[in-house]
């Protein structure tokens, strides 16, 4: 990686970092407290969140029939994806303690704060928990097989790829084979601890 493209990349995250503040200034208004890692809100916000939560019967009143006859279907996926956590769990185990990487945090990937949400009845609150795990569960996936292909085939492909894991930007050029063997054993030994 060139020192042109490093500083497209610094610029980058810089500006990420900026949006981030701008989202937090944006959303201020909300007020909640982040204690020991659980959301708290004043106990009026709480409360007037809780007098816009739509109740059961209405809820299911508006929920289309097929969207309900598609839930089993929806929820039954929970059982691959506790078993993929667990493969994840013993594959980062195994391999990343041979490979001497440094592990991927879990917790980094999986959040479930939507419940303290006063707005949210019990089938919502169950659907946001379903969405976060199996979204935090992909992202963390791909942070491990991120991190196995760093060390294993760190090379960028041809085609552009809609979405990158945070090693990516490591990845050597597609095609460049001097630089391949070069830069193969120094990106090795700089992605283990």
């Amino acid at each position: 990686m060139n020192d042109k493209i490093r500083e497209l990349i610094e610029e980058i995250d810089s500006m990420k970092l900026k949006l981030a503040e701008e989202i937090d200034k944006q959303e201020s208004h909300i007020s909640y407290e982040i204690k020991n890692g659980y959301v708290t809100f004043e106990k009026e916000v709480l409360a007037k969140q809780r007098e816009n939560m739509k109740n059961l019967l209405s809820w299911f009143r508006e929920v289309p029939l097929l969207h309900l006859f598609t839930a089993p279907l929806i929820y039954a996926m929970v059982i691959p994806a506790i078993m993929f956590d667990v493969l994840l769990f013993v594959y980062q185990q195994v391999a990343f303690r041979v490979f001497k990487f440094e592990f991927i945090k879990r917790s980094d990937y999986m959040h479930f704060d939507h419940h303290y949400l006063g707005y949210l009845n019990i089938i919502e609150k169950l659907n946001c928990l379903y969405c976060s795990y199996f979204n935090g569960l992909m992202q963390y996936a791909s942070a491990i097989a991120g991190r196995t292909e760093l060390f294993f085939c760190p090379i960028k492909h041809a085609k552009k790829v809609v979405s990158q894991h945070k090693f990516y930007e490591e990845f050597l050029s597609y095609g460049d084979e001097e630089e391949y063997q070069k830069k193969l054993k120094e990106l090795r030994k700089h992605s283990q601890k």
